[in-house]
């Protein structure tokens, strides 16, 4: 169980679209004291403070020690890997299809999804002409850095990728988990309102592109592109705000130019 926010049963389920699925029990090895009142007669409401954030610390420190496995591994093999995180609905697995079929050709692309359940996002990757991994989280509400390993030792990418990881929809515990990226990317919709990143400052602080999406909505939307842009500098100066349409293809070009850049670049995200 996750002990950042209490979700997941324990398990996840990696699938190779390209193959028949298997299922992967993950064992998280979690110590077994869990952040939430177990309704024992003379216990308080809730753990004491200090032990939660303990175990949330416990939690994260084992997960960034596998990202960091993670990256040599990808690092060594010159593979670039972008975490694409966002709310449902933002439109990210429409931008990984445009994307891979325009990019096609130019170098090795593959995808790993992460949602809770059903292949369905894998297999719309698959129909772009991609290999794709799909990973299903259960009740888990984000992929961590083990899951990113069992999906790796499936996909086995090509030296010289490029690879998306599409995260589950969700804005806060993503913001966490360090899956060994170059970089984390952020999509979000002008449908969602310009105060998002407001409502959640860890995950466009992590940020190193903040997508704004579904641009051709502009107009039939209260929207405003400045002062989503001022909000998320507010929080994190270095970040690059880049608007387009999935759809139309309006500003996509500006996002393939910044994929090239991060090849071009010695160094991830995490050491700039």
């Amino acid at each position: 169980m996750c002990a950042t926010c209490g979700c997941g049963d324990g398990a996840a389920v990696i699938n190779a679209a390209h193959t028949h699925p298997h299922e992967h029990p993950h064992d998280h090895d979690h110590p077994h004291e869990h952040p939430h009142d177990h309704d024992h007669p003379h216990d308080h409401d809730h753990l004491p403070r200090t032990e939660t954030i303990s175990l949330e610390q416990k939690v994260l420190a084992k997960n960034d020690a596998q990202a960091a496995q993670v990256r040599q591994w990808l690092e060594a093999r010159d593979i670039v890997t972008f975490n694409i995180t966002s709310s449902p609905g933002s439109g990210k697995t429409t931008l990984l299809e445009r994307t891979i079929r325009e990019l096609a050709g130019t170098r090795p692309i593959a995808v790993i999804e992460g949602d809770q359940e059903t292949m369905l996002d894998a297999n719309r990757i698959k129909a772009a002409g991609c290999p794709v991994v799909q990973v299903n989280t259960g009740a888990g509400c984000h992929l961590d850095a083990e899951m990113m390993r069992r999906a790796l030792d499936s996909l086995q990418p090509a030296d010289g990728s490029l690879l998306f990881v599409e995260n589950v929809g969700n804005l806060v515990c993503p913001a966490l988990f360090d899956l060994g990226e170059r970089g984390k990317v952020v999509v979000i919709s002008v449908t969602e309102g310009s105060d998002k990143p407001l409502k959640y400052p860890h995950m466009f602080a992590a940020a190193t592109l903040v997508i704004v999406n579904k641009l051709d909505l502009l107009p039939y939307v209260d929207f405003d592109l400045d002062a989503c842009a001022r909000h998320a500098h507010s929080i994190n100066p270095s970040v690059e705000i880049l608007p387009l349409s999935a759809i139309t293809g309006v500003g996509v070009i500006d996002w393939y130019t910044w994929i090239n850049e991060q090849f071009d670049s010695p160094t991830s995200a995490a050491d700039r």
